[in-house]
Order: C-alpha cells, then sequence, then structure tokens
C-alpha cells in the first residue's frame, strides 16, 4: 500500500499565512476579534430594544416629542437637531483618524499630530454632549402625571403643543414640602419632592379650559392620542396616582419606564466606549509627539486604534438609527 505523503515544504503547504494571516499582524488580528465579539454584543442590546419596542408599539415614545432640546434655545422646539450635530461631529472624528492613518503610512509626524488631535477634540465633543443629553433626559422639562397602570399622561393645549406642570400647577396652602432641615429633627440631606403634587396640577388643569390630556396611546399617523376636555377629566380623576419628572429606572416622563432603561444601557454602554477610545488615542498622541513610532519606523499602532474608532462610530450609526430614526 502506497502512503500518501503530507509535504511541509513550501510548495503543497496547507498553511500560508506564516506570522501574519490575511497579511495583518498579531496586533491586528486580534483588535479585529475584540471588534467582532464587541458587534455580536451591541447585536444582541439592540435586538433586545427592538423586540421591546415591537411588543409596546402601540405606547412606545416618539423620539421627535422626547430628543427636543439645544443648548442654549432653551423653549425653543429643535427636534433631533442636536442628536444630528453629535452625529456629524462622531462622523467628522472618523475622518480625521483617516487622515491621520494615512499621513502615517508616509511618516508624517506633524500630520499625525494634528489629525490625532481633531479626532480627540470631535471625541469630547461627542461625549460631553452625550452627557448633556443625559441630563436633559433625566431633569425632564414639561413632567406628567403616573397613572395605577404606570403609563403617563402629558398635558398640551389646544394646538397640541406641550405644557409643563410648573405653568399648569397651582400651590395648596400646606401642600407637600420639601424636608429640610428647618421643618424636620431627623435631617440627613432631604428627599427631593416634585414641583406640584397631583391635587395642585389637578387644580390647575381645571381653571385652564385650554389644555387637554395626551395619553401614550399612538395612533395610526404615529402621533399621540388626544383626550377631549370631558374625558381628560375623567381620565385624571380616575388613573391618577402622582406625578413623574424626568426619567429614571422607575419612571419616565416621556411614556414606557422600558424606554429609559434601554436608553441609559445602550447609549451608556456606548459613551464608554467612546470615552475609552478618546483616552487611548490621548496616549497613542503623545506617543507620536515624542517620537515612538518615527523610532519603531511604523504607524501601525495608529491603524489599531483606527480600527477601534471606526468601529464605535459605526455603531453609533446603528444606535442612531434604532433610537432616534426608527
Amino acid at each position: 500500500m502506497e502512503a500518501t505523503v503530507v509535504r511541509t515544504g513550501t510548495e503543497g503547504k496547507t498553511w500560508g499565512g506564516g506570522n501574519q494571516p490575511l497579511k495583518a499582524s498579531y496586533g491586528k488580528m486580534m483588535m479585529w476579534f475584540f471588534i467582532l465579539s464587541d458587534a455580536l454584543t451591541f447585536s444582541g442590546f439592540l435586538a433586545a430594544y427592538g423586540f421591546s419596542r415591537f411588543k409596546f408599539i402601540d405606547s412606545w415614545p416618539i423620539a421627535d416629542n422626547v430628543f427636543t432640546h439645544f443648548p442654549f434655545l432653551h423653549g425653543v422646539d429643535a427636534p433631533m437637531y442636536y442628536v444630528a450635530f453629535m452625529t456629524f461631529i462622531l462622523i467628522f472624528s472618523s475622518v480625521t483618524m483617516v487622515l491621520a492613518v494615512d499621513a502615517g503610512h508616509y511618516m508624517k509626524q506633524s500630520k499625525v499630530i494634528l489629525y490625532l488631535f481633531l479626532t480627540i477634540v470631535g471625541g469630547f465633543i461627542f461625549v460631553g454632549s452625550q452627557a448633556w443629553e443625559w441630563t436633559n433626559f433625566i431633569k425632564g422639562e414639561y413632567g406628567a402625571v403616573l397613572t395605577k397602570g404606570g403609563n403617563v399622561l402629558q398635558f398640551v393645549d389646544g394646538e397640541g403643543e406641550r405644557v409643563s406642570i410648573n405653568d399648569l400647577g397651582v400651590e395648596i396652602p400646606g401642600g407637600v414640602a420639601e424636608h429640610e432641615r428647618q421643618n424636620g429633627i431627623w435631617f440627613d440631606t432631604g428627599e427631593t419632592t416634585n414641583s406640584f403634587s397631583l391635587e395642585e396640577v389637578m387644580t390647575g388643569f381645571k381653571a385652564n379650559e385650554d389644555v387637554f390630556v395626551k395619553t401614550q396611546v399612538n395612533k395610526e399617523d404615529g402621533t399621540k392620542t388626544i383626550l377631549s376636555r370631558e374625558e381628560s377629566l375623567n381620565k385624571l380623576e380616575k388613573e391618577g396616582v402622582g406625578i413623574v419628572e424626568g426619567a429614571n429606572l422607575q419612571h419616565n416622563e416621556y411614556g414606557a419606564p422600558l424606554f429609559a432603561d434601554f436608553f441609559f444601557f445602550i447609549t451608556g454602554f456606548h459613551g464608554f466606549h467612546v470615552f475609552s477610545g478618546v483616552m487611548i488615542n490621548i496616549v497613542i498622541f503623545f506617543n507620536v509627539i515624542i517620537g515612538t513610532y518615527e523610532r519603531r519606523g511604523s504607524y501601525e499602532m495608529v491603524e489599531k486604534v483606527a480600527l477601534y474608532w471606526h468601529f464605535v462610530d459605526l455603531v453609533w450609526v446603528f444606535v442612531f438609527t434604532f433610537f432616534y430614526l426608527v
């Protein structure tokens, strides 16, 4: 019987990658493995968000009604403008990172420094913008009435514009007071109370005939259901149990609490990635300045970080689409 011989020489060898499979160094391959695993993680989070939204599609918050803030333009209705600005900044930082990698290929240290610096600035702007957005989301702007079933009832005027409970509520003597040092023996730091109690808001609502209740229920045209004056009064008296302002992990003035849970978790997880990328870029930036990669004769480390940065930008495109556009 003739034996089968496996040739291990340069001709007919099974593995031809050597130390650089697919012409990629060990470091690049490990970065690709990390990106692949992280992509699966984000895919799982976004899939869970999609299933949850589909389950509560009739009461899910509408992004245009939630993300309406813009810095220094208080009271101006600017739906999605600032989120679009954040997205532009992050995508632009990806462009500057590409330019940094390209400059590294030609061993142009000064240009690598410039483009890395612009990338870092863009990353800081995005992270800062996300922190600002979180602050407004947590603080809230209008407030709403919480019902027995855990839903919220918002207030609107005759034109469908939101009305704040601060403009609607009427102070009642002897109402709810914030715990302060002078009115309690066992004082620690005090508890935060809502601007007005349900009774005070109800009193103000009854005195304003041109104010109506908007429910969480979505109509076929994608807008929320606005009740008549009589239906609004009946709904508030039968189902109202308290006031909710802003959003947290338990309550959400914009609608389903699950929306806030996913928003904090997914955007926070992505923001952590961006912040980590900025910190790594800063380390690489100073290495470029002191000439570390010039002495090595290669800017491959910049390329590795660029892979991570482009991945973070790509993930934001999906997060932006799921949370703000769809």
